[in-house]
């Protein structure tokens, strides 16, 4: 039976990881977390009943300090995976704030890296973001070797973990994998969200405010992907075998752009829909219109998607309907 750590387990795409492993694999499963805002505090695992579960243990701890002797004991040796999954994700947040933003992102992946070191795992993924490589022109789909082009400082915190990881992995030896994701959805998630908020919006009757371009006349679009689809090639991609640094695209498998999105998301929940198109780059420089990225490589290797965006779709937003607590209502 494998041990794996999995930072931020309790935070959104965290947990859906956790349930994931939980149903297909055998492995025992440490969970390393802060415990930010964003987790709920353990009430995403709660939901997902692991409390009972003896594969898993818990140590709530600020990843951006060293982490302690006493913690790295009751670790132990013998780790075989890392999956690195811990981050500030809010990209208002690191422009309205991005000193302390960038900051703990680079120290969080210095200080998991550093604990790798001493565990030695087969593998460490550094899960990271589509945003890297900045905005996609109209056509164009970045592959995993294109060059970084970050346009806030999310974007940025995330490129220079990647490099960090990069470092490790030459300098000692680390095996390291880095995966681009595009924007997840799923259940749980934070109502800050573009996905959630569009849902409360219309349950409150509020205008939703769409990201447009300059002229308001286009919505940007995203690929959007379902944690569970990601977490399903996270393991495929475990599986596959390593050797030294790799990289590996995990796109959604259908462009959409937001109010198209917000339109079906209404159309589910049989109410109106109220926006507004905003020009969100010019009032906040580092919004992109666009993201884009190709997963040949990954469809090549024998990937498939467990679940359409259409089904997954649908199930989450009659699933958040049965269970308004999570939009905050």
């Amino acid at each position: 039976m494998s041990r794996i750590i999995v930072t931020g387990g309790c935070g959104f795409f965290g947990h859906h990881l956790i349930e994931h492993l939980i149903k297909n694999t055998d492995w025992e499963i440490i969970i390393l977390d802060k415990l930010s805002y964003a987790t709920d505090g353990f009430d995403k695992l709660r939901d997902i009943n692991v409390f009972d579960n003896k594969r898993i243990r818990i140590f709530a701890i600020d990843l951006t300090l060293p982490i302690s002797e006493g913690v790295i004991k009751e670790i132990g040796l013998g780790v075989d995976y890392i999956y690195h999954v811990a981050a500030n994700s809010h990209v208002d947040n690191s422009i309205t704030n991005p000193v302390p933003f960038v900051i703990e992102n680079v120290k969080i992946t210095l200080n998991v890296l550093e604990l790798a070191r001493i565990v030695k795992p087969k593998l460490f993924i550094n899960f990271s973001t589509d945003e890297v490589f900045g905005p996609a022109p109209e056509g164009v789909f970045f592959n995993e070797l294109d060059s970084h082009n970050p346009s806030n400082p999310y974007a940025a915190s995330k490129s220079a973990q990647e490099s960090i990881g990069i470092a490790y992995s030459n300098t000692y030896k680390v095996p390291v994998i880095t995966t681009h994701t595009m924007n997840l959805l799923g259940e749980r998630q934070n109502f800050e969200k573009f996905v959630p908020l569009i849902m409360r919006s219309i349950l409150l009757g509020e205008t939703m405010n769409i990201h447009a371009n300059k002229d308001k006349t286009k919505a940007g679009s995203r690929c959007y992907i379902h944690c569970r689809n990601v977490a399903s090639a996270l393991l495929h991609i475990t599986k596959l075998g390593y050797n030294g640094y790799d990289e590996w695209n995990i796109a959604g498998e259908q462009e959409i752009d937001n109010l198209d999105l917000a339109q079906r998301i209404a159309k589910i929940m049989g109410k109106e829909l109220k926006y507004e198109m905003v020009d969100f780059h010019s009032s906040r420089p580092g919004h992109d219109l666009r993201y884009a990225l190709d997963s040949s490589k990954l469809l090549t290797s024998g990937f498939s998607y467990p679940k359409t965006f259409d089904d997954s779709l649908k199930n989450l937003v009659e699933w958040t309907m049965d269970n308004k607590k999570w939009l905050g209502l």
